[in-house]
């Protein structure tokens, strides 16, 4: 999941969340669809200011939002202090070392609250006696068992009294370890698609994009100089034609290549 987002990227999220196609939207704020496909193109970098004013009003939502200099929709001005937040959680929030909209998604979900709810109940020791009233029950009649018949063996009923005393600390962690582990899931579902949206320009080769790129259209030595660019953050689609024939030629000339077994015929 990416940390930022670009104007082409919220216009075309604004649209897909009210179900609009470009057509449709067109037809509502007066824009000509043309215009609105080429403001959610990667590769449009400008936007009439009366478009952008007539889109955020049609939205509901401020041109900062828009523009991306904003993640709120609706609380544009709300006071630091009614967040009740630490000196070290803004400074966090603000350090860049986290991803921000990504810990704002897992704080919106549906079974976060759930989450925080089971947390503050081990944190602050809420159960802590009920648990320890079951064990001490529990011990109690195991030690009962095995004091009216003191050869008895370790046999399954015992197994079973004893099993039976759970920490507070595993029975908190299972659970909230579900929770959590139903967050990550619905989140990560929610972003499988996110690599179709990476901008040329992200500095990150992942296998994802790697695969991407393998299982394209296209033949394979340009697949390779392909991934040699991402990997150098240079823009593969931004090469001239003499650029890609001389790492053509100068990838040829690698014994490494010429034992891969990659055809790199160029079919025509």
């Amino acid at each position: 999941m990416k940390c930022k987002i670009t104007l082409q990227e919220r216009l075309k999220d604004l649209r897909v969340a009210h179900n609009l196609n470009l057509e449709e939207l067109a037809k509502l704020t007066g824009i000509s669809k043309s215009a609105l496909g080429n403001y959610e193109n990667d590769d449009y970098k400008e936007i009439n200011h009366g478009n952008l004013v007539t889109l955020a009003q049609f939205y509901n939502v401020s041109t900062d939002y828009l523009l991306c200099l904003t993640e709120n929709k609706n609380h544009p001005n709300t006071e630091l202090t009614n967040l009740h937040l630490s000196d070290d959680m803004i400074d966090l929030l603000l350090s860049g070392s986290i991803n921000n909209r990504l810990l704002c998604e897992i704080a919106t979900h549906d079974k976060f609250k759930e989450l925080m709810a089971d947390t503050e109940i081990f944190v602050d020791g809420i159960a802590t006696g009920r648990f320890n009233n079951l064990n001490t029950s529990l011990e109690n009649v195991r030690t009962e068992i095995i004091s009216q018949n003191p050869d008895i063996e370790e046999d399954v009923p015992l197994k079973t009294l004893l099993a039976a005393q759970i920490s507070e600390e595993d029975f908190f962690c299972h659970i909230t370890h579900k929770i959590w582990n139903s967050i990550i899931k619905d989140i990560c579902k929610n972003h499988e698609q996110d690599i179709d949206s990476i901008p040329e320009d992200d500095n990150t080769l992942s296998l994802q994009k790697i695969r991407q790129i393998m299982i394209s259209s296209g033949n394979n030595i340009d697949k390779f100089i392909e991934i040699f660019c991402n990997s150098f953050q240079l823009k593969y689609k931004k090469l001239s034609e003499d650029e890609k024939e001389f790492l053509r030629k100068l990838f040829k000339k690698s014994p490494i290549i010429k034992n891969s077994g990659i055809n790199f015929r160029i079919k025509k």
